[in-house]
């Protein structure tokens, strides 16, 4: 915000768009993104966060979104990742009084899945990315792609049919059939991305 100070508005509507495409571009990423967040995530720091399929925060960590006690509001994502998260209420409630919470109660609120000791959030991210990198790519990604176009739908019937057709995506790979036979053979599956 302090560089903000001293661009003109064509300036600041260009770095408020490049933000908001960068942010964007996160969230569209085909693969999971898992972010970290300890000490302060504050305008920005936490659209960036949004832009993650799954949040881990340090007790430390402080979010909010303080851009009205500035004249300006979220700009990056944050008026429109946040209530998806949180609901239409509470997502006014913290963005019209640019209240800060702690990690404690972004996981009440369902904005963070997951607190950890302060220190140890990036750690925690790492664990649950390899816990994913563990599964089928192909899957990751049908699942990731599934789920996000399912919420934009508006039913769930439409919903329903993309699920089926990320299915029917994944069932002629060399994955699915890799992951069935560990299944039966009780080893651990190669996936390929196949």
């Amino acid at each position: 915000l302090k560089e903000r100070a001293t661009m003109t508005q064509v300036e600041a509507s260009a770095f408020v768009t490049s933000l908001r495409n960068t942010f964007d571009r996160v969230a569209r990423l085909p693969i999971p993104v898992v972010a970290a967040i300890e000490g302060v995530a504050l305008g920005g720091g936490l659209e960036l966060a949004l832009a993650a399929d799954i949040r881990v925060a340090g007790k430390n960590a402080i979010l909010g979104f303080p851009e009205t006690s500035l004249a300006i509001i979220p700009g990056a994502g944050g008026t429109q990742r946040l209530p998806r998260l949180v609901g239409a209420a509470r997502a006014k409630e913290l963005i019209f009084t640019g209240r800060r919470i702690d990690s404690t109660t972004a996981a009440e609120y369902k904005i963070v899945q997951h607190v950890v000791e302060a220190g140890k959030a990036e750690e925690e991210a790492m664990n649950i990315a390899k816990e994913i990198a563990k599964n089928g790519p192909l899957a990751i990604r049908a699942a990731k792609s599934a789920i996000d176009e399912g919420l934009e739908t508006d039913n769930m019937n439409n919903a329903l049919f993309v699920e089926r057709h990320h299915y029917q995506r994944i069932v002629p790979t060399s994955d699915r059939l890799e992951g069935l036979a560990a299944f039966q053979e009780g080893r651990t599956p190669v996936y390929k991305g196949e």
